[in-house]
């Protein structure tokens, strides 16, 4: 997740209610078209027979948390040395995985009838981070494959994540499941791999693909997959092609299951919130189940044993009503490998789905601690967590540079005026931008932008050794390098002033700059927008000057001085409007690297392992002056 992330909710819904006739806009929805969560079919001693007990286990956004969560295990309010790590690993996630997978089939179904069970994830394998990086390090089979290998899985969605590094390390994942044994397709029927080389091999191969067949104990299951429409902005997907007409593509490939005789289908959408999830389903035919992906939703009910910390938002599972009026079982997990979803289905000779079992439908903590504690998985401990460990333990003695002046990223002080670490984040983020520009084809940018909200080891790094941990504590989120080419004057304007409008008060959307040197007057009108929106309420008049690094001036006395738009490398956070920046609904593209890669290359090769006191002065070299 990355910080302090607006809700998609409802941009997306412009997007996710398409059916034939087309867009159903936001009045459909608050019209009440998006049908009704309840409870679902009422149970009942008469009716169909039960004649298949389908149980569904599915994780999601499992986000490279292979070592597990904290956790106050003895209730006190304080995690202790001894509580840390003691809640979902992959080493224990596969322990319970399976014994659940065990039990559904060999335990008597309460309704009678057959049983089956099958496992789906719902994407969002990976995420950048330390621990993800262990994989990049090692390079194929990443530990996150031979985790999610581990588990046995039918079949896996396709989230945005996936696509963060680029397609090229995606096919990497892809390939790291092939090579560690894991023979399960990934599924998303709206997009097209074909444009990028080394994903197009896995489709033809039938690899990643629309939908998937699954075969169990008699039965055949067709599982589809759909991935969130907003992929080409918060991701890095380069040439794969993102179809947005999201419910006549599931239904277009639920009607081809149904045409071959598949009478179960699961829907496993990436949606990024499962209330988009819930917008579908109105639109729906022939869809039985939808597991929903990316929102990282706690569903749970009274009684479901949860973390220590963590708060059920909703029942677990919801319920929709489909475009045939049937109602729909939706469901997901919080992801982090914290709980295994699992989902006991009733259907009818037919097809027909009769209810959910509400006693085995749940969320399953993933617990080290407590009456259902379970062991770790002695594979998976000793081939993913320990090598991560080390990994870990390696980054904190990896030096990558050597500074001659402490780098000041004290959290009241990036967020309210210049600091020598904040101008090296942003230098890097333009550095970045440059390296990258002619693989993605953006014009290399000469202005670099980092929110100081973003900047959170909270300490001062002394003058010395530099080490690879110390720029994930700087730089911990998933938030990559993007390119805003055309940023026009008056925008650039704006958004300093955003950057300044609380000051001389702290706040995360102080600005960090590269490329330029800026004046502002405290004195003056702050900006003033609908946080909300990011709309500019009343313009800022505090920024006076803006010049660039080369002398081109931007903003003379006050008033933006006329030419041409200035290319911009910031995070992706930013480029999306975070921090109600004036930048949403101008075009960007990600990089294909993280903040913290960014910072960590510039460290190690734009400035040769060597931070001069010259370049980073204590204080900072005067891009940022305030007057009164």
């Amino acid at each position: 997740m990355t910080q302090d992330m607006p809700s998609r909710r409802s941009a997306f819904r412009r997007t996710v209610a398409l059916g034939a006739a087309g867009v159903l806009g936001l009045g459909a929805v608050a019209a009440g078209l998006v049908g009704t969560v309840g409870a679902g079919p009422a149970a009942a001693d008469s009716g169909p027979r039960t004649d298949l007990t389908l149980t569904v286990l599915h994780t999601n956004d499992d986000e490279s948390q292979l070592l597990g969560v904290d956790g106050d295990t003895d209730g006190d309010g304080t995690i202790e040395p001894d509580e840390t790590r003691a809640y979902g690993g992959a080493a224990r996630y596969t322990t319970l995985w399976r014994q659940l997978r065990r039990e559904a089939e060999t335990g008597r179904p309460a309704q009678g009838g057959t049983r089956a069970v099958v496992s789906i994830s719902g994407g969002d394998n990976y995420l950048a981070g330390p621990e993800f990086s262990a994989s990049i390090e090692r390079g194929v089979p990443f530990y996150d494959a031979l985790a999610l290998s581990r588990l046995g899985l039918d079949a896996s969605g396709i989230g945005n994540h996936e696509f963060d590094f680029g397609p090229d390390v995606f096919a990497d994942f892809v390939a790291s499941v092939q090579e560690t044994g894991g023979s399960f397709p990934f599924v998303s029927a709206n997009l097209d791999v074909s444009g990028e080389p080394a994903l197009a091999k896995y489709a033809d191969q039938g690899v990643i693909r629309a939908s998937t067949v699954i075969r169990e104990r008699g039965e055949r299951i067709g599982v589809i997959g759909l991935t969130t429409p907003e992929l080409p902005t918060i991701s890095s997907p380069r040439n794969v092609r993102v179809r947005t007409e999201l419910a006549r593509i599931a239904n277009d490939a639920a009607s081809a299951l149904t045409r071959q005789g598949v009478d179960k289908i699961i829907l496993v959408s990436h949606l990024q919130d499962i209330d988009n999830e819930l917008a579908l389903v109105p639109q729906l035919r022939d869809i039985d189940v939808v597991l929903g992906a990316g929102g990282g939703e706690i569903l749970a009910d009274p009684g479901d044993r949860l973390i220590p910390g963590d708060r059920a938002e909703r029942g677990y599972p919801l319920w929709a009503t489909d475009a045939d009026g049937r109602q729909v079982p939706v469901a997901t997990t919080t992801g982090n490998y914290k709980y295994v979803g699992q989902l006991v289905l009733r259907f009818d000779r037919a097809g027909r789905l009769l209810g959910a079992d509400d006693q085995r439908s749940r969320p399953v903590r993933v617990s080290g601690a407590g009456a259902d504690a379970v062991a770790k998985d002695a594979w998976t401990r000793t081939n993913v967590e320990v090598p991560v460990e080390s990994h870990l333990a390696s980054l904190r003695e990896t030096v990558v540079a050597d500074s001659e002046v402490p780098l000041n990223g004290v959290r009241a002080d990036v967020r309210s005026k210049e600091t020598n670490l904040g101008d090296l984040v942003a230098d890097a983020l333009v550095w970045a931008g440059a390296q990258k520009a002619a693989e993605y084809g953006v014009p290399a940018p000469v202005v670099g932008i980092q929110n100081g909200g973003g900047l959170r080891n909270d300490a001062v790094i002394p003058a010395g050794p530099v080490t690879a941990l110390d720029t994930y504590d700087v730089a911990p989120f998933a938030n990559f390098v993007a390119v805003v080419p055309e940023v026009p004057r008056d925008t650039l304007r704006q958004l300093l002033e955003r950057g300044v409008a609380a000051a001389p008060s702290p706040a995360g959307a102080f600005i960090q700059v590269s490329g330029l040197a800026f004046t502002y007057d405290v004195s003056r009108q702050a900006q003033v927008v609908n946080e909300s929106t990011g709309e500019i309420l009343t313009p800022g008049e505090r920024v006076r000057d803006v010049v660039l690094d080369d002398g081109t001036v931007l903003v003379r006395d006050g008033q933006v001085v006329d030419g041409a738009p200035v290319p911009v490398a910031t995070n992706d956070f930013s480029a999306r409007g975070g921090d109600a920046y004036p930048l949403k609904g101008l075009d960007f593209t990600p990089v294909g690297t993280t903040y913290q890669g960014a910072l960590r290359g510039y460290l190690e090769e734009g400035l040769s392992g060597k931070v001069r006191a010259a370049d980073y002065p204590v204080g900072g070299e005067g891009r940022i002056t305030a007057t009164n």
